[in-house]
């Protein structure tokens, strides 16, 4: 057993340790990680120069910033940031977020629970496993002691589940980075490329009047069943354009458009006036964020119902993450390949079928990003959320290493 496989096995006690403290904290996204924050500064201030990175209230001015159901203080919530190293050879940036999603009728879900092999709870891959393996990375590379020539940043930001404000702050605030490796649940496999997602609001308006009128009224719940058929041939046509996208071919249905909430306006003797409808389509790098934007407009505009195209508001208010890809033989890509390899994994390049922080850093700071981590997509967000500490100690190592080869002397 070389050094770097004996000192990860030797801290992984302590990382599980950490991994369920981490779950402990009720984090969820926009409101609740000013305490996880701080509790992770403690932790990580003896690795090198760590610091609470403020979040400026004119954030929301930026945009790219995605708002959501309330307006969000910055006042206490704020991004850590820890630099180690500052030699110009290369900058390495190593993201994740603190931030979960909420946890509904599952009492344990920050408890955190250690069973065969496997920790459960909120955020257990999504992404505090990932802060854990990070931690794993740090103790094991303070304990290896050898000359960093380049720098690492480790930012552990808030707001991704939100849309991604914690890491647009950091870009804003010109933290730039050679590469960088951002940690979500990929199974382990190396993604170059992130499906984009946006949602949107759809308001169709109809001419309300009593149901013993009805011929003199508009129902707007009917035109939009009309509208849903255009919005399916859509659908259909965004399929056949995505299919072989490179990296994307094994997934069953890459892209799709989804209707989540529909709420008509008025009573049940009233023909309804307004129709509220709210959903998300997932794209690939085949496509951008404008292009989808655009396309989805144009199947109300040239629907062939006058009533339709003159009564209607499109909006796209809240998430809207963009798609990007960076090649498959890029520099980073191949580094984080031969780590896999020296770490007896076999490496497996792919798409990542979600969207995350990644695109920031492509898309708005020019650098090139790759996601990877413990964990599966299966888990995140569930009710059964869990990690498998095995993946931690395979994901910790093959990180070192791709770290040690990037700041080689």
């Amino acid at each position: 057993m070389d050094e770097i496989k004996k000192l990860i096995e030797k801290n992984l006690e302590e990382t599980k340790e950490f991994l369920k403290a981490l779950i402990r904290f009720d984090s969820i996204s926009g409101i609740g990680e000013e305490k996880i924050q701080e509790f992770i500064y403690e932790k990580f201030k003896n690795f090198g120069n760590c610091k609470l990175v403020q979040i400026e209230q004119d954030i929301k001015k930026d945009p790219e910033y995605t708002f959501g159901d309330i307006n969000y203080d910055y006042t206490k919530r704020k991004n850590l940031c820890l630099e180690i190293g500052n030699g110009n050879k290369y900058t390495l940036i190593l993201n994740t977020h603190s931030d979960v999603v909420p946890a509904y009728n599952w009492e344990k879900a920050f408890l955190s629970e250690e069973k065969d092999g496997y920790i459960y709870g909120r955020g257990a891959c999504d992404a505090k496993g990932q802060i854990a393996t990070i931690y794993l990375v740090l103790m094991s590379l303070k304990k290896l002691n050898k000359k960093i020539s380049g720098k690492i940043i480790v930012e552990i930001v808030i707001e991704e589940e939100v849309g991604g404000n914690g890491t647009l702050s950091l870009i804003r605030q010109g933290y730039k980075g050679d590469g960088v490796i951002v940690l979500e649940p990929t199974e382990l496999k190396i993604t170059p490329a992130n499906r984009g997602a946006v949602w949107f609001k759809l308001e169709l308006y109809g001419k309300s009047v009593h149901m013993g009128k009805i011929w003199e009224g508009v129902n707007a719940i009917e035109k939009f069943c009309y509208l849903y058929s255009k919005f399916k041939e859509f659908e259909k046509k965004l399929i056949e354009e995505s299919r072989n996208v490179p990296l994307f071919e094994k997934f069953k249905q890459p892209v799709q458009l989804n209707f989540g909430i529909i709420k008509g306006e008025g009573w049940p003797s009233m023909v309804c006036g307004k129709v509220e409808v709210e959903g998300g389509i997932g794209f690939l790098p085949n496509k951008t964020l404008n292009q989808i934007k655009k396309e989805f407009e144009n199947v109300i505009k040239n629907c062939k119902d006058q009533w339709i195209v003159s009564n209607y508001k499109l909006s796209f208010p809240k998430l809207h993450n963009d798609s990007y890809s960076i090649p498959s033989d890029h520099f980073l890509v191949k580094t984080i390949e031969k780590s896999c390899i020296e770490s007896g994994f076999q490496p497996v390049v792919e798409g990542f079928i979600a969207s995350c922080d990644a695109r920031l850093f492509n898309k708005v700071g020019n650098m090139p990003v790759i996601v990877f981590g413990p964990g599966s997509l299966d888990d995140a967000h569930s009710n059964h959320e869990k990690i498998k500490i095995e993946d931690i100690k395979k994901a910790g190592e093959i990180l070192l290493r791709t770290v040690l080869k990037l700041m080689e002397g």
